[in-house]
């Protein structure tokens, strides 16, 4: 069963949950027209492609990566189609569309083959950082050669040594006597360092300036070209691909710098600020791509739970003679109303921060939200994954079924472009007290409206729902500002926090169920989301309050 893009859910999703008519520019007919091309273009050309990419691993011959050729074709068409670039200002060869509709793009392609997403993704953050942050000059020469396919581009940040931990990178920058700069170092965990869709790769790249003693302040970024303007290849070498659990067909390489050529971005120590324009476009990327794995796992979920039929129904007004749809059964029908509740909550909240980014209204409350997208994406798709294997049974753990690739493609999400862990994490180390706390009274002023503007109103309706989420998520913060070591209770409070907003966001489509393609699955899954998913805020933060009495940890109980 291949991917079908569910063109009237994104666009209700888009008027009714981020409600995108807040942007000056939004034109509900021309994104109506950009959603339904784009869907046609991903169902008849991308999702087919998904089984053969699972089979079809990159391989290197003579230190060059080479893609499956069908794959290589689809991301030609894709270009050439006018897909990439949507939100790129016209003067740079782009569109000029709002970047909401980029992210409803980068969905489609997630649930319909994110093998093929990862092979284009990059490019779209990559022009985002040079438009935000490189000089006119390399604005001209770079992003119109992105978008017409002469460049695709990496983001090469983690070594051996430096994970998580950016400080310890040791990819060295120097300057030769002309002034030009020449990278040296191993960079490991890079997609797409190379490989034969386009002509030239784009690689961006943070390498050290400073002493080995600088940490993180002697960063700088640069852009390095594997070809250079005179023809050449430059010195970058691909020793390895990795074999990895999944995304099978995207090249994950280690690369090796040899006083490549590249030129700097701004200037010597500036490079984890500039970086972070990427980092945070490609954070709003892979939520993009957990809500179309959850949306195609839950699809799949749907078709074969109306088909398969299997023991009897247990409610009285729906026995009948013989075996029924399994969708009857009251097991099954919680493991889909969880997938909806996920892929249509998750639509709408990253659609939402899309179009706070852009309008750029809200700072604070987008800088909190942007990692939250992130991880509950993320983790919601290993979740809905594994649900669709459990409703396939037997059948789920075989691969022509293919819900079990659904789940090795989307384990990776939970930790690349930030281990899920990191982002909780900063999440109370730094975002809650920064600026003196704005993120914090953002994120409980917009849960304040979303509370006066939820309907039902009462202690029993959603409103009510949300107030005593919003409770529990006070006492959590408070007592995590206590603790010396918040690390330990991180997880749960970033769950509790990604909880209540899925909840905003179903307030606001529970609000408009009537306008929406399925009235009644809205209404039924906003129910279910009231009464089954956020009472966990409280149970979280039961664990987060108690946690910083009943809880000492030795580093002795994990010796070995």
């Amino acid at each position: 069963m291949d991917y079908k893009t569910p063109v009237e859910d994104m666009l209700f999703a888009l008027k009714y949950g981020a409600e995108a008519d807040r942007l000056p520019d939004w034109d509900d007919d021309l994104a109506r027209d950009i959603i339904t091309q784009s869907g046609r273009f991903v169902d008849r050309s991308i999702a087919p492609l998904d089984p053969l990419a699972d089979i079809s691993p990159p391989v290197l011959i003579d230190n060059r990566v080479r893609v499956a050729p069908e794959l290589v074709a689809a991301v030609r068409e894709f270009t050439k189609s006018g897909w990439l670039g949507l939100a790129i200002p016209e003067a740079f060869g782009g569109q000029g569309l709002p970047g909401v509709l980029t992210s409803a793009v980068l969905e489609m392609l997630g649930g319909a083959c994110v093998n093929f997403l990862m092979l284009v993704a990059c490019p779209e953050a990559a022009m985002r950082l040079i438009l935000d942050q490189a000089n006119e000059d390399q604005k001209r020469r770079f992003i119109p050669g992105i978008i017409s396919g002469e460049y695709s581009t990496t983001i090469v940040l983690s070594e051996p040594q430096a994970g998580s931990d950016i400080s310890l990178i040791a990819t060295k920058a120097h300057q030769d006597d002309d002034g030009v700069w020449h990278l040296t170092g191993n960079k490991v965990f890079t997609s797409n360092a190379d490989h034969d869709l386009t002509p030239n790769i784009l690689h961006c790249v943070l390498a050290r300036t400073g002493d080995a003693d600088s940490g993180a302040r002697g960063l700088s970024l640069f852009l390095c070209p594997a070809v250079s303007t005179d023809g050449q290849r430059n010195t970058i070498r691909i020793d390895r691909i990795e074999d990895k659990m999944g995304l099978h067909a995207c090249p994950t390489c280690q690369v090796f710098f040899d006083g490549a050529v590249a030129e700097i971005v701004g200037a010597p120590g500036e490079g984890l600020m500039r970086m972070f324009t990427m980092m945070n476009a490609m954070r709003i990327d892979v939520a993009a791509q957990g809500t179309g794995l959850c949306q195609v796992a839950a699809q799949r979920s749907r078709g074969y739970a109306a088909g398969r039929r299997q023991g009897r129904a247990l409610q009285p007004d729906q026995r009948e003679a013989g075996a029924v749809p399994i969708n009857r059964h009251g097991d099954v029908r919680r493991g889909l109303l969880t997938q909806t509740a996920w892929v249509e909550g998750l639509r709408s909240m990253l659609y939402r921060c899309a179009v706070d980014i852009e309008l750029g209204h809200k700072p604070a409350l987008v800088e909190l939200m942007t990692p939250v997208c992130k991880v509950l994406a993320t983790d919601a798709a290993v979740e809905c994954a594994n649900i669709a294997i459990q409703i396939h049974g037997g059948y789920g753990y075989i691969k022509e079924y293919r819900v079990e690739q659904i789940l090795r493609d989307a384990r990776i999400g939970r930790i690349f472009e930030g281990a899920n862990g990191l982002h909780a994490t900063n999440l109370v180390t730094r975002t809650l007290t920064a600026k003196d706390g704005a993120s914090a009274r953002a994120f409980e002023q917009d849960c304040e409206e979303a509370i006066l503007a939820a309907q039902p109103q009462g202690a029993t309706g959603m409103a009510g729902a949300l107030s005593e989420g919003l409770v529990a998520w006070r006492a959590s913060k408070e007592a995590v500002a206590r603790q010396s070591d918040p690390g330990f209770v991180a997880y749960p409070f970033m769950e509790m926090t990604g909880l209540l907003a899925l909840g905003m966001a179903w307030s606001r489509l529970q609000k408009n169920a009537d306008k929406s393609p399925n009235p009644e699955r809205i209404s039924t899954t906003a129910t279910f989301v009231r009464d089954w998913m956020l009472p966990e805020t409280k149970s979280l933060s039961e664990r987060i309050t108690s946690a910083e009495e009943n809880l000492t940890i030795s580093e002795k109980a994990f010796q070995a």
